[in-house]
């Protein structure tokens, strides 16, 4: 049997329990991350109006459906 002070004993089971919320939290914001980059792909930002729209990104300069400026294919990036 392990002999362990009452204080050690809370303080073993708080650092477990942090623990495990601190790798949740973690592999939460690696997936939410991901999501949000794959809900992205294929979108682009005019460079005149700042419109967010839907690219083909085969085609080398995109029109803007708000402002109709031609705007080359950069994809928007996640933060």
């Amino acid at each position: 049997m392990i002999r362990l002070p009452l204080l050690w004993l809370v303080f073993t089971a708080l650092f477990i329990f942090l623990s495990g919320i601190l790798l949740t939290w973690i592999c939460y914001e690696i997936a939410h991350r991901r999501r949000e980059a794959r809900k992205l792909r294929g979108w682009t930002r005019c460079t005149l109006c700042a419109f967010h729209f839907k690219a083909e990104p085969s085609a080398r300069l995109q029109i803007c459906p708000q402002c109709g400026a031609k705007n080359e294919y950069s994809p928007i990036k996640p933060l």
